[in-house]
């Protein structure tokens, strides 16, 4: 073989910008897939259970989050802790996935394209990628809400594809599956962003005030410094705390309008603002808008915590750093 044929070979072995890009976003999607998942098999039964208090279920109603969590293990058996799980992990990975690589695009994007740098661009950008993550993958958290709202005995669907031909037949086609996207999408942008700023924020600030205290040199690339394991944990717990409070309501909103028909005063959450109506002048603010909040803390601090935790390492196993 001559010195030429071999150079040109090398140089088609030698992978293009754009093939390392696409490298790099699918090593990014299955980090954040991960981090997805190991998040919510964490705290799966609060979720169960804050679904059950925000949509005021008749048979769970009178309970709080704790004697619920001891409830529906007696009524429905310890699997019932888990419905709509398998929804929820169908769901989890594409969302977990897209939404952790879109943050990094996006941060990269208005970086480099548009200028915008510092604290700023994290909240933007988390934002953005929370939104994106949504819309790709609403209708399995519709699905999921449907599942985990039903209670043992009085089914009205037997599964995932049975939910599925259910709400397309009898809720007006590909719309049914996208009740409640409003008050979700514009939930989503307060709570993605100030998770990722929160997190992104303490991060930068104990690595550069504290980098022998709080860092420790990356497993893929010794030159770089990533926070140990349990401040990582720290950080995404506080990072979620900040975030739920603040788009909390949004939340209860949007499980009320996704649970469609399945509530008997469904009529009277059609629209976000007919639904934090209703949910305030009938249940006020701490029963209604803030109900199961002290749940969601307990669920959203551990999930944040794990989910960013997870990235963190997935990002060195897979050498994104």
């Amino acid at each position: 073989m001559t010195a030429e044929a071999m150079s040109s070979r090398v140089q088609t072995q030698i992978p293009t910008p754009v093939q390392k890009d696409y490298y790099y976003f699918f090593r990014s999607f299955v980090a954040g897939g991960v981090a997805g998942c190991c998040a919510k098999v964490t705290i799966a039964p609060l979720d169960r259970v804050k679904i059950l208090l925000q949509a005021q279920n008749p048979h769970y109603n009178h309970l709080g989050v704790f004697a619920t969590l001891k409830a529906v293990p007696k009524k429905e058996g310890f699997l019932g802790l888990y419905k709509g799980n398998g929804a929820m992990m169908i769901r989890i990975f594409p969302y977990g996935a897209i939404q952790f690589m879109a943050f990094d695009s996006y941060k990269k994007f208005l970086s480099t394209q548009l200028g915008i740098s510092g604290h700023i661009h994290r909240l933007m950008a988390g934002s953005m990628a929370g939104m994106t993550a949504v819309i790709f993958t609403y209708p399995l958290d519709v699905i999921r809400a449907r599942l985990a709202f039903q209670v043992t005995g009085e089914h009205r669907y037997t599964g995932i594809r049975n939910a599925f031909q259910t709400i397309y037949l009898k809720e007006g086609g590909i719309s049914g599956f996208y009740h409640g996207l409003t008050p979700t999408i514009i939930g989503m942008a307060p709570y993605a962003g100030f998770s990722f700023f929160t997190f992104g924020t303490l991060k930068t600030l104990g690595l550069t005030h504290f980098p022998e205290l709080l860092g420790k040199p990356s497993l893929d690339n010794a030159d770089v410094l990533v926070l140990k394991t349990h401040v990582n944990l720290l950080c995404g717990g506080v990072a979620g705390a900040i975030a739920q409070t603040i788009s909390y309501p949004l939340d209860v909103a949007r499980r009320r309008m996704q649970l469609g028909t399945s509530l008997p005063d469904y009529d009277k959450c059609l629209s976000l603002k007919k639904t934090l109506k209703h949910v305030y002048t009938k249940y006020g603010i701490k029963n209604g808008l803030y109900r199961g909040l002290s749940l969601n803390y307990i669920r959203c601090i551990p999930s944040q915590a794990v989910a960013f935790t997870t990235y963190e390492f997935m990002k060195q196993i897979l050498h994104l750093n």
